[in-house]
């Protein structure tokens, strides 16, 4: 195992490794901007190392210098956590080739996985289903107009190397597909150093559906099963839940071991998260897509530990220093469910706009079923030149009943003061019906919630 470990990131996650890391005796090293001096992830780890201004792009983008802070610290291994460089191909090689170990996926399968079209086609010659599509890239509006004569509309121009909702056009007739095949490029080019892009059928209503898998060294490959994370803004995760309350016991069967054989034919290594679409069609036919794998730990990778029972994190680690997962597929039996709320510093009577400040008063929710992971005490600030994650809740319970009212109680109790944050969206939703009966799709939040509506803005929170 190794004795000193440096997490190249921030916030909630950062803390997260941190404690996995302790509680293997590892020694950890935490890295820190300006602006994140006297951040809370500073003050748990065992050393700091500080690396540079406040900007990410001068910091925690900054592959030198964290390499840099490794070298000062005496590190073994390096833990990207999500986000910043956690699925930089580059970063990934660089540490692979130095003297210090990457707590990651190969370089290699990084970068095809870094490539959707890629992606697509590794899955396809393993026997996994995906979404009518092109393997090969287009450049041209007559490409796109052939696939979708053959497939109709609408169809999606997707950026390569995109992910995240970046670079996704959707083209609803023969008159849109000069300027969203123009906008996807475009935003390519922008977000991902990658203008190429490619076509998909586009699937109208569908839920969205990953599953955590761990593949370790010696070739075993096991996953933990699926969490539902079809609660989306502008293709942003909020809320998710496992088990997926969709999904029939013999399609959970069918998609858990499509994703596991997937990793498996890939030469995939560590913690990573396969993800898919979901549709039942007006026949009830129930259908599955890939859709992309997450080389990475997952924000949402707490509901299923907490449905498991097993420490990702922790394993990450240990299959890093060459342990195998020491557990077979059948050990693995998720228990109840489990709902993760993300708490960000925004304003959902504002357009979520983010709201950056000092938390005045910071008091979590306690009691049965509930895990807080956060990157913020009382008394910090929450800065503007990082994602507005605070921190999740994730509530767990017999039954997805009993977790919807346990969540009531949870946000209620919560006291936030200071900033603004997404709770009340969060009551919101749980109050709302088509939520409460499981009739929501990917669309739900942007299509058809009401949002808050008449209610008044809280007094704190």
């Amino acid at each position: 195992m190794f004795d000193r470990v440096l997490i190249a990131n921030r916030g909630e996650i950062a803390v997260r490794v941190i404690q996995a890391a302790q509680e293997l005796g590892i020694e950890t090293v935490a890295v820190y901007s300006d602006a994140d001096e006297t951040a809370k992830h500073v003050r748990h780890a065992d050393v700091a190392r500080h690396i540079g201004a406040s900007v990410a792009r001068t910091s925690y983008l900054d592959q030198e210098s964290i390499l840099e802070a490794a070298r000062e610290a005496d590190a073994d291994a390096i833990h990207p956590g999500y986000g910043f460089l956690a699925e930089s191909e580059s970063f990934a090689r660089r540490v692979g080739e130095s003297e210090f170990v990457w707590v990651g996926p190969p370089a290699d399968v990084m970068a095809d996985f870094g490539e959707k079209t890629k992606a697509r086609a590794i899955m396809q010659r393993a026997g996994v289903p995906v979404v009518p599509g092109t393997n090969d890239t287009v450049d041209s509006p007559e490409a796109v107009r052939a696939f979708a004569d053959e497939h109709g509309y609408p169809v999606a121009i997707k950026a390569d190397g995109g992910g995240g909702g970046r670079g996704l056009k959707i083209v609803e007739d023969e008159r849109e597909i000069e300027d969203r095949l123009e906008e996807a490029r475009r935003e390519g080019e922008a977000y991902f150093d990658n203008p190429a892009v490619y076509v998909e059928k586009y699937l109208e209503n569908p839920r969205h559906i990953e599953v955590q898998v761990l593949v370790d060294t010696h070739g075993n490959a096991r996953h933990l099963y699926e969490r539902d994370c079809s609660v989306q803004r502008r293709q942003q995760k909020l809320i998710e839940e496992t088990p997926s309350p969709v999904l029939d016991e013999e399609t959970r069967g069918e998609l858990c071991a499509a994703a596991r054989q997937g990793v498996s034919a890939a030469g995939y290594v560590n913690a990573g998260t396969v993800e898919f679409l979901y549709e039942a069609d007006e026949n009830g036919d129930r259908k599955f897509y890939f859709l992309e794998v997450n080389a990475r730990i997952q924000v949402e990778h707490t509901i299923t530990e907490v449905a498991t029972g097993i420490d990702i994190v922790d394993r990450q680690l240990r299959i890093a220093a060459g342990e195998e997962l020491g557990f077979e597929q059948e050990d693995v039996e998720p228990c109840g469910a489990t709902m993760e709320f993300r708490i960000n510093a925004e304003d959902p009577y504002n357009d979520f706009s983010p709201t950056p400040g000092t938390i005045e008063t910071y008091r979590q929710p306690t009691g049965m079923g509930v895990r807080v992971d956060d990157g913020v005490d009382q008394g910090d600030e929450v800065s503007p030149f990082y994602d507005s994650l605070v921190g999740k809740y994730v509530v767990s319970g017999e039954n997805r009943s009993e977790v919807m009212a346990r969540s009531q109680r949870v946000l209620n109790e919560a006291e936030i003061e200071g900033i603004s944050t997404t709770i009340p969206f969060h009551l919101a939703v749980l109050a709302d019906d088509r939520f409460r009966k499981n009739e929501h799709t990917t669309k739900y939040l942007d299509e058809q919630f009401d949002g808050l509506g008449g209610s008044s803005r809280p007094t704190n929170g």
